[in-house]
């Protein structure tokens, strides 16, 4: 029988919904007129729908921001007990009240508790991974070993010595970790794993289960904390209480239709650090249904590629953002795709035009106007080019 972290996870889609407008409004509040953006005071929204309206908040939009008024930008931030660093640089604040980040849910589902002792391998030098999986542990009341990355050695005697019980971190590293305790004559204790920041292939995941170790995943930023996760049922990842998330077509603000495959954007609804309409980076797709669990949350496919599609093509890069500004400039066109191939030794742009009729040379040229080079304009029906999330497709071969 399922037991579930809170009575969020339950509500009716009613209820959700209007939950989830109420905190949406009150993030817009908090941001309007800060950090750069374009929310202003009259931007209270009716319902969830009018959240496409507004503009889309990249990690070069940060970047931007933190860069003319460091640290976070001018962004309404609050409650900040650690700032952490990610590549760019972009940072990140971070607090220390009650699971800020969110992760006690999914550790809960994971089957985490109060009788176990957690050896968490997620990094604590500057990235939030290794804080965000112990605060989560810390919200189901278990105990915490902070083992961090490397020193594999050592990382069995730790858990040899101290019995735990749980694993957190990369999907791969838990092995490398009972391979070395093989190798070492030492029988560890673990029987569970929570894992992130990584694929999770089926064959590892069934490994750990012949060793008596269920294992699932959750999919996390170091922006805004946990979006989803699996629970038991294994049938998708449900999406977090807290957080709104959108699917839509790569380098633009517009939906998919369900089930299609799009960029994930997340709105935070932590009011330590709002974050609307962000922009992940990462692919994924709306599952139809409730999970067989009980929990009445949407679903994703989990992580399915990076909405990053730059081609470089006849020694220039085209961008999702290139291929949505030739769209804009043809209210006809409802969507467009762009191939890169050879012929002979030269690459060649072709950029498929899904409309109802167009004039060809009129694409023609927003395509010299929007990607900066010449290509072939191909016009196809309304429905033809395939849902799956490209607008750039690679078809050249590099054998």
């Amino acid at each position: 029988m399922t037991t579930f972290y809170d009575d969020l996870e339950t509500r009716s889609a009613d209820q959700r919904e209007a939950d989830q407008l109420a905190a949406l409004n009150g993030q817009l509040a908090r941001i309007a007129g800060h950090g750069g953006t374009s929310v202003s005071d009259a931007d209270k929204l009716l319902d969830l729908s009018g959240l496409a309206a507004l503009p889309v908040l990249r990690k070069s939009d940060l970047a931007k921001w933190q860069s003319e008024k460091p640290p976070f930008g001018g962004m309404p931030v609050s409650n900040v007990a650690h700032i952490f660093q990610s590549p760019g640089p972009i940072y990140e604040p971070g607090g220390i009240t009650h699971d800020w980040w969110r992760m006690g849910r999914f550790l809960h589902a994971a089957g985490f508790g109060k009788d176990d002792i957690v050896q968490n391998c997620f990094g604590y030098h500057l990235t939030p991974a290794g804080m965000i999986f112990e605060s989560g542990a810390r919200a189901v009341g278990a105990t915490v070993l902070p083992a961090g990355t490397g020193q594999t050695e050592l990382q069995v005697t730790a858990a040899r010595d101290v019995g735990t019980t749980a694993y957190a971190g990369t999907p791969d590293y838990l092995k490398v970790i009972l391979d070395r305790a093989d190798q070492m004559g030492v029988t560890l204790g673990f029987t569970k794993a929570a894992v992130g920041g990584g694929a999770l292939f089926p064959s590892l995941r069934q490994e750990y289960a012949d060793r008596g170790i269920a294992c699932l995943q959750s999919y996390a930023t170091a922006d805004v904390g946990n979006i989803a996760y699996e629970s038991a049922a294994m049938e998708g990842m449900i999406l977090d209480e807290q957080i709104i998330v959108e699917i839509v077509i790569p380098g633009t603000g517009t939906p998919v239709f369900p089930g299609e495959i799009g960029e994930v954007l997340v709105t935070s609804l932590n009011p330590d650090y709002p974050l609307i309409r962000f922009a992940t980076g990462d692919m994924s797709a709306v599952m139809a249904g409730q999970s067989p669990c009980g929990r009445t949350n949407t679903r994703i496919k989990g992580w399915m590629g990076r909405a990053d599609q730059t081609t470089k093509i006849k020694g220039m890069f085209v961008r999702p953002e290139q291929v949505a500004a030739f769209v804009s400039r043809h209210e006809e066109v409802d969507r467009a795709r762009v191939i890169a191939s050879r012929e002979g030794e030269q690459d060649i742009l072709t950029v498929q035009v899904e409309c109802d009729g167009g004039d060809a040379d009129a694409y023609a040229a927003s395509v010299v106007d929007t990607m900066k080079m010449k290509g072939k304009v191909v016009v196809c029906d309304l429905g033809a080019l395939p849902r799956d999330g490209l607008v750039i497709e690679d078809q050249r071969t590099y054998e």
